[in-house]
């Protein structure tokens, strides 16, 4: 089984000394700085680039991915500067999310024991995001997690495990503070 395989079929794999999955993440890293380069107004370019971003999406340099082709990104979304989205699982955001500066999307999941970590191994979960979800600068997110719709993370918070839909969440570790209400409409309080 070779280690494209073993990752295909979400086992442990060697993830840094395998020279075809190597070449991939340099070929990845080639089409980014290419994207990073690119003016704001070369959207087909940059689509190019990103074979699985939707319309609509705004992307600031500078963005960072491991393959590229394992990210969705649905139309309407936004990711500020300095995003990194982590592939080496897929990495699935909704549409009309905003996503904040500094962001980081998290698949791979390396052992803890020295020796195997130095052997290069490594695992990887997927990341899914629902529609209408907003993260705050420098939100992580780390391998497996799932955060429903219409839900809010607030900025510097570290996401462990699965958030739900319609929630506001906070903190290190990421937490659920509160429901997301009519009261939190802007028109709400009205004079």
């Amino acid at each position: 089984m070779t280690e494209r395989e073993k990752w295909e079929a979400g086992l442990w794999y060697d993830a840094n000394f395998d020279e075809e999955l190597r070449i991939e993440r340099e070929k990845a890293e080639e089409r980014y700085t290419e994207f990073n380069q690119t003016r704001p107004s070369q959207k087909e370019k940059r689509a190019e680039l990103l074979p699985g971003m939707a319309e609509d999406v705004v992307i600031l340099p500078h963005f960072y991915t491991d393959y590229g082709y394992n990210c969705v990104i649905g139309a309407g979304s936004y990711l500020n500067h300095g995003a990194y989205l982590m592939d080496c699982a897929k990495i699935t955001i909704g549409q009309h999310c905003f996503i904040g500066p500094g962001c980081g999307m998290y698949t791979a999941i390396h052992p803890i024991l020295p020796q195997e970590r130095n052997s290069g191994l490594e695992l990887c979960k997927p990341i899914t995001l629902g529609d209408n979800v907003w993260l705050g600068g420098d939100v992580t997110i780390l391998p497996g997690v799932t955060i429903g719709s219409n839900t809010v993370i607030g900025a510097g918070s570290v996401v462990v495990k699965d958030i739900p839909s319609g929630v506001v969440a906070v903190g290190n570790p990421c937490k659920v503070v509160r429901p997301i209400t009519e009261e939190d409409s802007i028109y709400f309080h009205k004079d």
